[in-house]
């Protein structure tokens, strides 16, 4: 049995805003920090106090908007605010389309898409304390050192809150409080609904304010109280670029000291990057200078780093990676993988196999035991277990027109600069000799060599670079003194 929804009626995230101020094409609440879009961190919030519907309002740039969020949250309803401005009939829009489905009852909270580090815990405590003392209103609050520019919290003798006070029109001495509004609110449904109908677009901005319904709320004898967050973070919002980047380098500061906290090492926190979908093991070991994206996820006893930028990499217990660059990849148990390497999507690594300096692997299935030491690339392939691949060796997988695959088998031995041409097959146990070019499939336990005559022209540096130092060279040693150059012919096939 489905247990019985618990959180509030609702959660309305606001999210219509230009965002002029980022200067971008993007929407703001598309930009990201954390590997998550700030309204993907909203949502999630919203979504953890467990609320019977959720709604949000957009308007600028909507269709792009509207196909994140099919991506990020489809089960939210997508409001589109009208022409009337303001953050108070921007909810009521919300509330209104709510209502359409099903009439509200209960607490309403409302919140931003901009504020990405508000988190779910300081959400339900919202909620717990308006329900607990069945206030009209619980507005989220925050202490500063340096209020300016916010709305200052004004309390009566009994700490219930009697108004919102906007910085420019405050006076000195309000000036002085340090409490100031988040913008973020618990409301009773039938309050709110009530109140919204009252409030008008009579003011200076001509739009109709959220921050009029607690004045309307205390009119009618409601109870306005507040929830205090010593945690400024909570309630930030990004409203630029530098906004933005605060934001991120303290999100990952905190992602960085919860693993830290949860049995991971970080050698260097402030060189290291971790978004928050990412998933670390106990006893990893993370070195400076790395960045792990996505749902990269890492097993217990694993190395990672250092200079190391991974998205989406899965990497097995006690496994190593160095200086490596990779993308939907799956690195095996006690598995090695760098210096210098080039993970591409679809790379994987069976357990205790190696994919060494300066390798690209795309598209390819490597087995367990088996070994890309050094300078090479293997692409759409499939390679089995306990095979070397020798230094310098490549699969040439594409025509000019289709890509074609390399099957080579289990306890193979390449030589140094062995070129597959594909489509082909090279069974178990088979050999190549240095310089092959394979075209054709090498049945198992062969020998495959692709060996021309070697040709050696005798005094040709003398002849073609006289006077330089390799000519030089040459001659002291070289006892043959003949000026005539001779051309020889020797075989080397067995």
């Amino acid at each position: 049995m489905i247990p019985e929804n618990t959180g509030p009626a609702a959660v309305i995230v606001l999210a219509a805003g230009a965002g002029t101020r980022m200067k971008s094409r993007t929407p703001k609440i598309l930009h990201e920090i954390g590997g998550r879009s700030m309204v993907g961190h909203a949502l999630l919030a919203a979504r953890s106090v467990n609320p019977r519907q959720l709604a949000i309002v957009v308007r600028h740039e909507r269709d792009l908007v509207a196909r994140h969020l099919a991506d990020v949250d489809p089960a939210a309803v997508i409001v589109d605010q009208d022409d009337i401005p303001g953050t108070g009939r921007a909810v009521e829009v919300a509330l209104q389309a709510l209502d359409a489905d099903q009439h509200l009852t209960g607490t309403v909270v409302v919140t931003y898409g901009d504020v990405p580090l508000l988190s779910g815990e300081l959400l339900a405590e919202l909620v717990a304390t308006h329900e607990r003392e069945a206030n009209a209103v619980t507005v989220l609050t925050a202490v500063l050192d340096d209020a300016t520019g916010y709305g200052r919290i004004l309390r009566g003798e009994d700490g219930t809150v009697t108004g919102i006070r906007e910085h420019k029109d405050s006076s000195e001495a309000e000036r002085l409080i340090r409490e100031v509004n988040s913008g973020i609110y618990a409301f009773d449904a039938a309050v709110l609904r009530d109140a919204l109908a009252h409030v008008t677009t009579d003011n200076s901005q001509g739009e109709k304010y959220l921050t009029d319904v607690l004045g309307l709320a205390r009119e009618s004898g409601g109870r306005v109280a507040a929830v205090v967050t010593a945690d400024r973070w909570q309630v930030e919002g990004a409203n630029d670029r530098v906004q933005l980047s605060a934001l991120g380098a303290e999100l990952n500061r905190r992602t960085v000291e919860a693993w830290m906290r949860a049995g991971v090492t970080v050698v260097d926190p402030a060189t290291t990057w971790i978004d928050s979908s990412v998933t670390l093991d106990e006893d990893v070991r993370i070195l400076p200078n790395t960045q792990l994206h996505g749902t990269t996820t890492v097993a217990r006893d694993a190395v990672v780093g250092p200079d190391t930028t991974l998205t989406d990499v899965t990497i097995g217990e006690g496994a190593t990676v160095t200086r490596t660059h990779g993308s939907g990849a799956v690195i095996g148990a006690r598995a090695a993988v760098g210096p210098f390497t080039y993970l591409r999507p679809g790379t994987v690594l069976g357990e205790a196999g190696k994919i060494g300096a300066f390798y690209e692997t795309k598209n390819v299935t490597i087995g367990r035991g088996s070994k890309l030491s050094h300078l090479g690339y293997a692409g759409d392939a499939e390679i089995g277990e306990d095979t070397n691949i020798g230094c310098g060796n490549i699969t040439a997988n594409y025509d000019g027109e289709k890509k074609h695959r390399t099957v080579i088998g289990s306890g193979v031995r390449t030589g140094s600069n062995t070129v597959f041409v594909a489509p082909v097959t090279v069974g178990d146990g088979a050999y190549s000799g240095a310089g092959a070019v394979i075209r054709k499939d090498v049945p198992a336990g062969a020998l495959v060599l692709t060996v021309a005559a070697q040709r050696n022209t005798e005094g040709w540096v003398a002849a073609n670079r006289p006077g330089t130092r390799s000519a030089e060279l040459a001659q002291a040693a070289t006892k043959d003194s003949s000026s005539t150059p001779a051309s020889t012919e020797e075989g080397n096939q067995p």
